[in-house]
């Protein structure tokens, strides 16, 4: 059965940060060439279009840092369970916690377990 598992779990866990990395870089391109087009239209004033892209770019960072943790999380469980590349992980999670957490603090200015009103 393991002949099956890590095998397709090697794929799937690659699948899944291929995922990751390209929803950064499409989303990266969509903010960066829609602040470009709304600069050139002179639609908005630049402090409203660089919080804008600033935002997309966050965001995309942020759903593509999600996909890379889930991608790691199936490598290191279905393929290498060791205590070595548990450690790793858990490092690596914590990093990209640390990372989303900051990021939401700068998109909206309150940590993600705040209300909506509170700063």
């Amino acid at each position: 059965m393991s002949e099956f598992v890590k095998p397709a779990a090697e794929w799937i866990a690659a699948i899944i940060e291929l995922l990751g990395v390209s929803i950064m870089l499409v989303l990266a391109v969509y903010a960066l060439t829609s602040a470009i087009y709304q600069l050139t239209r002179k639609k908005n004033e630049i402090e409203f279009i660089y919080r804008q892209t600033r935002q997309r770019l966050g965001r995309g960072i942020l759903l593509g840092l999600e996909f890379l943790v889930a991608a790691d999380i199936i490598h290191t469980v279905a393929v290498e369970l060791t205590f070595k590349t548990v450690g790793v992980l858990a490092i690596i999670v914590v990093i990209r916690t640390f990372l989303s957490f900051t990021l939401e603090v700068e998109l909206t200015g309150k940590w993600p377990w705040q209300e909506n009103g509170n700063k």
